[in-house]
């Protein structure tokens, strides 16, 4: 038996969460949750938004400490979160700028195109092999204020920062790299030529090092503040989707994956990286996997949508609108939920009824309408991204395995078979936490890397879903 500690940010909450590894089988339990999100702040030229990484970094010591009052030897501790954000670090390793802006504030607007105007959108691509989308770390470093930029002795994207917190050691761990479109996937390095085009500094990332990567024990101070003694730090997949990518329950190669939360991330795992005009055209992202894989896939608008629906109508309870929407009759509207309208509205419902009317569809009059054309839409997209993977790829894919918290949503289960004409598995629920667990359990050499999925089908209750045209 062996104990080990995930900490998995999110983009609406973090956790602090015990995994047990004993025969072959894992367990999870929360030892704490605590709040996250946007914190906006005035300041010059209008409202800025920061993520409270202060905050979040107070979650992380008061769950360490919940877990040292469990009396229980922890072998090792990793962190996981969202990708692109990051922070600039003094030369005594002090937060400059006031933190972490998220990558929901506006000041990106515009910079895609100045990009564009130094270097070309295909070079970049050539490059990076990544989506383009206006919050990658790319053009938040377009838009920083270049006397901050040369203030820096070290940028890190978030989980490294935690982990440098934690032990002291400074790395840029491959899986979250690898998104900011500053990465080469061919080197497995930064892209230094493209940093200078475009008049960025060089070396404020740290070195990359691969998923699985044994960082060092816990610092004394942290020690001293936490009561862990004797935890190694260890750097797994550090992007929540790499984690979640690495605990998909599946054999064989005919497969793909969504893992569903605030974002749908609808993908494929293979060999190589995939950049061509085609994947270019479809805008499609090479990221890091675990055990030099890539992870070819697509970053659809999720759940972000129905959770922004849900706070403007004051609703913090989803099954009894996941059930009314359930009872919509078929066949109704269909947006793209892709549409940069639906990034960062004020007002989610009124940007769902004016795409129905535009594309002159019938406008959604209830929530439960509204929950459906979302969930509708979220389904399609699925479906038709899954059509240009396995066109790009020539890789079959007859089986869709939904992860995250939306494979709890039978609904959207439902769906996404029905729109992709595909079985559709669902669960597990925690795979972010379990891949997280499962690769720093892989690292310490207590099960082999293959064995990690085995681990995760032995663990997990999965439910299938077939479209009509398939049900056995």
């Amino acid at each position: 038996m062996s104990q080990h500690l995930a900490i998995d940010l999110g983009a609406s909450s973090g956790r602090v969460a015990l995994g047990t590894l004993e025969d072959g089988r894992l367990s999870t339990r929360i030892l704490h949750r605590f709040p996250n999100g946007g914190v906006p702040v005035p300041g010059p030229g209008g409202m800025r938004l920061y993520w409270d990484v202060l905050g979040l970094w107070q979650g992380v010591l008061h769950g360490l400490r919940l877990a040292a009052a469990e009396g229980i030897q922890i072998a090792s501790v990793g962190v996981n979160s969202w990708a692109v954000d990051y922070a600039l670090l003094d030369r005594h390793g002090a937060l400059l700028g006031g933190g972490i802006r998220h990558y929901r504030d506006t000041r990106t607007g515009g910079q895609m195109e100045r990009a564009f105007a130094l270097v070309t959108r295909e070079e970049i691509y050539a490059r990076t092999g990544i989506q383009f989308l206006p919050f990658n770390t790319l053009y938040q470093w377009l838009s920083e204020d270049p006397q901050q930029l040369r203030a820096a002795h070290r940028a890190l994207l978030v989980p490294d920062l935690l982990h440098f917190w934690l032990c002291g050691r400074a790395v840029s761990e491959q899986t979250n790299a690898s998104t900011t479109q500053l990465y080469d996937p061919s080197s497995g390095n930064w892209s230094e030529p493209l940093l200078t085009r475009l008049g960025l500094p060089t070396g404020l990332f740290p070195e990359t090092v691969p998923p699985g990567t044994m960082l060092g024990p816990l610092s004394p101070e942290i020690e001293a503040l936490t009561g862990l003694r004797g935890v190694q730090v260890v750097a797994g997949a550090t992007h929540d989707t790499a984690s979640a990518v690495a605990a998909v329950p599946a054999t064989g190669s005919d497969w793909a994956y969504v893992s569903s939360g605030t974002w749908s991330l609808v993908g494929l795992e293979t060999a190589r990286p995939f950049i061509s005009a085609e994947t270019l055209r479809h805008n499609l992202t090479n990221e890091a996997g675990v055990g030099g894989t890539t992870r070819l896939l697509k970053n659809v608008m999720g759940l972000w949508m129905v959770q922004e629906c849900c706070r403007l109508w004051g609703v913090s309870e989803y099954a009894a609108l996941y059930a009314a929407a359930a009872a919509e009759p078929p066949g109704g509207p269909v947006i793209d939920p892709d549409d940069a309208r639906f990034l960062a509205p004020a007002d989610m419902t009124a940007q769902v009824r004016l795409a129905c009317q535009e594309s002159e569809q019938p406008v959604p009059q209830t929530r439960a309408q509204t929950v459906r054309v979302v969930l509708d839409s979220l389904a399609w997209k699925v479906a038709a991204v899954l059509n240009i993977l396995e066109e790009v790829s020539g890789q079959p894919i007859r089986t869709v395995h939904v992860v995250g918290g939306g494979s709890q949503i039978d609904l959207l289960n439902i769906l996404i078979a029905e729109a992709s004409g595909r079985v559709v598995v669902a669960g597990p629920v925690e795979a972010t936490l379990e891949g997280n667990l499962l690769v720093q359990a892989a690292t310490l050499g207590l099960l082999g890397a293959s064995q990690i999925r085995d681990v995760v089908r032995a663990s997990a209750a999965l439910r299938m879903f077939h479209p009509r045209s398939l049900e056995p």
